[in-house]
Parts: structure tokens; C-alpha cells; sequence
């Protein structure tokens, strides 16, 4: 039986290239940004690329361009910039209400299972309200709801990347989620895999063939003497927060000019100068792409090593300027992660007959203790976590 999905809010497809791994069909990907779907049409050749607001996408006429195929499941990531825990967070921000757009292709295509992916600050407090409609408007639909937090490096992603990922289903049956396959950084718990490491990445999914996309390391240069020059005096795997990283690595000379009593906490907000380690996952892959450096090399990654990170194949390309590369490759779902959900999803389907005999609840103060706790193990959570308003 072949299981049919379509991606909205698809940017590059990561998501859709994980699922499609794993098995399933890809009918077709929705993105606004025109440069993403000319990646997803690229990359994805047997399905179709949309570009257009989903506001403005009637979905009869969407039946009619997937040839009223049935599509199986909805899957997709509505705009998270309200959501998020690095910016300043916007509960009111007006992009956290196109999930809207995804309840109406739900209600109307009607498909056996959801899943949308977001970032962990979507379980923050002052976003409840927005979460609480998320749920409400789908258990009106007759859909039973599982969330949880997931790590990207536990499914050999080689970066650690925390991501809420919420799978729903009318067929009355349990939510599937993928166990933990990978050990944490410096663990070596029995029955699991060494995490996968930017090294890795870097060996293994840069090139293809004798071809490699997006790899334009002259691009990549860093402008600024006074960057350069500091850059080049932090060891790979350090990086610049405390006056205690600045004192070590950097000659007076290039010291900063202010003073660390007077800024909060007597440290950055954030790491500067941070070099990523190849013995080690990376941090989370954001959209910018000055966020990182490359270990050993005074510059910045290129889009095609970010996108190694990210765990998308040597032979996606990614098209549009090197801006726009980085955008599509920081929003996406790292594909190994979602080629394991894609699997549970399949497991979920086959197995329909299997109904559930009770619909619990889920411990929303352990869920939300989880997303936010970044000393607890994520796959620590109990068997399995409901959530219901």
C-alpha cells in the first residue's frame, strides 16, 4: 500500500526527504518562499512544488493538482518566529496563527495522521494559549494527539537539536515516536551508538561523487581583519563568552573593548568566536551563517557543510543565494530524524487495527520540564506522553 503525504510550510524539505526515505509518497510540498521550493522541486522530482501563500490555496483546487489522490498524511512546520527561545518570542506575533491554514487542508483532505514539527518554545507558558488552540482545533476534527520533545542526535543526526514534534491520528490508535538510537555526548550506555559527530558529517555527506553542492569556501570568508585575526587564535572546539575565554585565547591586543563587570552576567548573551569540533555533534544549525566557525579553517561553514550537519544527503542541492541557502537549510527538519518519525508513521498505519482501549492524558509540567531542562535526556521521558485540554 503505498502511503501518500503532503508537506506544508515545506521550505527545502527536510521533512519531506526524511518521510520519503523511510517510504513513504511525497504528492506535493506548499512554501511561500520561492527559492525553497525550487530546492523541494530539485530534490523532490516525483512530486509537486508549490509555490504560493497557503492563505490563498483552495484546497479543491489543490484535489485537482494532486489528481484527487488520497493523501494519507499532513505533515509540516507553520512559521515558528513567535515561538522561538533565540529571538525575543512573539506569542502575538500573527505567523503563529497560520497553523490555521494547516487545521483547514486537515479538515478538508481528512488524512489518517498529522505531524508537525516546532520549536521547544512552543511549550513555553506564554504560548499556551496558542498550543491549547492548536489541540482544540484538532480534537474537534476527531484527531487523538500525542507531543513530544525530540533530539536530533539521538537518531544519528550528527548536531544537537531539540524540536517538538506533534503526530495526531483519527484512526484511534497510539501516537508512534522513535526510541533513542544514539548516545549522548561522552555516554556509552550499552544497546546505543556513538553520536554522530561533525567529523562524521563532514566525511560522509559533503560530497557526492565527484560532485559537491553549495561548497563555495572562498564564499565563505570572513571580512572583517579584526574577526579574522581573533578567530584565528581560538582552538577548535572553544569558543568567547567569559573574561576567562578572552584572557585565554586572545593576545591583549585583541581583547574587546568594554568592561565584563558591566555586562549581565559577566558573560556574552551568547558565544562569540565559536569553533565548531569535529569530535563532537554540533550545537543547533540556525539560519545564519555567521553563527559558526569551521574547526580548523578561519571562516565560516559553507551551506553545504551546515547542510551535512543537518543530515541532508551529499546530493541535495539547494537553489537561490547563499542568504537564502543558509534560511532553508537552518529551518529544516534534519532528514535522519525525520526518516525515523517516517517509519513510526508507516508502523502506525499498518498496524490501524490496533485501536487504543483508553485515551490518556499527557503530564503537561513534565513535558514542559523536559523541553526546558537541557541537563535532562529528552528520551528520558515516561513511555509515552499525552496532552490533552
Amino acid at each position: 500500500m503505498k502511503i501518500n503525504f503532503i508537506d506544508l510550510f515545506s521550505g527545502a524539505g527536510g521533512l519531506s526527504t526524511g518521510f520519503s526515505k523511510a517510504g513513504l509518497n511525497c504528492l506535493a510540498g506548499i512554501d511561500f518562499l520561492k527559492p525553497a521550493m525550487e530546492t523541494f522541486s530539485l530534490n523532490h522530482k516525483d512530486a509537486i512544488g508549490i509555490h504560493a501563500d497557503i492563505r490563498k490555496i483552495k484546497t479543491k483546487e489543490f484535489k485537482k493538482i494532486i489528481k484527487n489522490q488520497k493523501v494519507h498524511m499532513v505533515c509540516g512546520g507553520p512559521p515558528c518566529q513567535g515561538f522561538s527561545t533565540i529571538g525575543p518570542g512573539n506569542s502575538r506575533d500573527s505567523r503563529n496563527h497560520l497553523f490555521l491554514e494547516y487545521v483547514r487542508f486537515v479538515k478538508d483532505l481528512k488524512p489518517n495522521v498529522i505531524v508537525m514539527e516546532n520549536v521547544t518554545g512552543l511549550l513555553a507558558k506564554k504560548n499556551m494559549n496558542t498550543l491549547r488552540s492548536i489541540f482544540n482545533c484538532f480534537e474537534k476534527l476527531g484527531y487523538h494527539l500525542d507531543i513530544k520533545v525530540l533530539s536530533s542526535h539521538h537518531y544519528g543526526v550528527p548536531q544537537i537539536r531539540r524540536r517538538v514534534i506533534l503526530i495526531g491520528n483519527n484512526l484511534k490508535i497510539e501516537n508512534k515516536y522513535p526510541f533513542k538510537e544514539y548516545n549522548n555526548v561522552d555516554e556509552k550506555i550499552k544497546g546505543f551508538k556513538d553520536a554522530r559527530t561533525v567529523g562524521w558529517a563532514f566525511k560522509k555527506l559533503l560530497a557526492s561523487g565527484k560532485k559537491c553542492f553549495n561548497h563555495d569556501e572562498g564564499a565563505a570568508y570572513v571580512r572583517n581583519d579584526m574577526e579574522k585575526r581573533r578567530i584565528a587564535c581560538v582552538p577548535e572546539g572553544k569558543s568567547i563568552r567569559y573574561e576567562r575565554d578572552e584572557k585565554k585565547y586572545l593576545p591583549k591586543a585583541l581583547w574587546f573593548d568594554h568592561d565584563w563587570k558591566e555586562i549581565d552576567e559577566k558573560r556574552f548573551r551568547e558565544a562569540k568566536f565559536a569553533r565548531l569540533d569535529r569530535s563532537k555533534p554540533s550545537p543547533t544549525i540556525v539560519t545564519g551563517r555567521t553563527m559558526y566557525y569551521h574547526p580548523t579553517k578561519n571562516r565560516y561553514l559553507t551551506p553545504r557543510e551546515a547542510a551535512a550537519i543537518q543530515s541532508f544527503p551529499a546530493n541535495f542541492e539547494f537553489k537561490g543565494s547563499v542568504a537564502s541557502q543558509w534560511t532553508q537549510i537552518g529551518n529544516a527538519v534534519p532528514p535522519l530524524m525525520a526518516e525515523k518519525i517516517g517509519g513510526c508513521i508507516i508502523k502506525m498505519i499498518k498496524n490501524k487495527k490496533n485501536k487504543l482501549k483508553k485515551i490518556s492524558k499527557t503530564d503537561i509540567d513534565l513535558v514542559r520540564s523536559v523541553a526546558f531542562n537541557y541537563e535532562k535526556d529528552v528520551s528520558h521521558q515516561k513511555e509515552q506522553l499525552r496532552f490533552s485540554f
